[in-house]
């Protein structure tokens, strides 16, 4: 079974002060509404329920102490340091009758007895008091694994995620490698091929053109023999 020690602090007094708002005997007075929980304080508690959560804290120091706890020492572990304004700071204990009246309320419920053990005297946790605060403690570490389960899947699921990403990456990079090497095999080949072709017809187009310059000069020079010829002609006929 679990005990105190294995909850959170914070969580089992919340969980204990809904408790203890149940029982009879753990009631917040009339007066709880407007009165400080120190000389320390400025205001009041702003929590409604804030008599419930001190009840359950106390409850929990009592269950933790070794030996037998009383007022004072409680004053002492409550109390606070006072905002004094340009003066320095001071501590001062937190308010006895509060702490008091609480004492008595759970001894009433049978939640904490009183000791003496050698000197010291004041409350210790009783057999009721122990077994109510093991059972809120086991009933939250029951509620756990549903919250760490969801915790688990969400740090699962980023991994599946991140393992996708690296597979993809793994294989993006051969598929791209391979996909360049069948490119630059293809484009070669073709731009050889190309660069023959242009070749072969680069050769042709050469003649075509010589053959036309050549026609063109044999125009030029018959036409020049048949208008020196006409000169002669008529110069005999004169």
């Amino acid at each position: 079974m679990a005990t105190v020690y294995d909850v959170e602090a914070n969580t089992l007094i919340e969980e204990t002060a809904k408790e203890l708002a149940k029982v009879e005997n753990v009631k917040a007075p009339e007066w709880a509404a407007f009165v400080k929980t120190g000389k320390a304080k400025e205001r009041v508690p702003a929590r409604e329920d804030w008599w419930y959560a001190r009840s359950a804290a106390i409850l929990r120091t009592i269950y933790r102490s070794s030996g037998p706890i009383g007022v004072q020492k409680l004053r002492i572990k409550y109390g606070s340091k006072k905002n004094r304004g340009h003066k320095p700071g001071k501590f001062f204990s937190a308010s006895g009758k509060i702490i008091r009246v609480i004492l008595q309320q759970l001894e009433k419920e049978g939640l904490i007895k009183k000791a003496e053990i050698g000197v010291h005297k004041g409350r210790v946790i009783a057999p009721k008091g122990r077994s109510f605060l093991d059972k809120i403690a086991s009933s939250l570490i029951s509620k756990k694994p549903a919250k760490e389960e969801e915790k688990e899947e969400k740090k699962e699921a980023p991994k599946e995620i991140k393992e996708d990403k690296k597979e993809i990456k793994k294989e993006d990079p051969k598929e791209i490698k391979e996909d360049k090497k069948e490119i630059k095999k293809e484009a070669p080949k073709e731009i050889k091929e190309d660069k023959k072709e242009i070749k072969k017809e680069a050769p042709k187009k050469e003649e075509i053109s010589r053959e036309k310059e050549a026609k063109e000069e044999t125009k030029q020079a018959e036409e020049k023999t048949d208008t020196k010829e006409q000169p002669q002609k008529d110069n005999k006929n004169g």
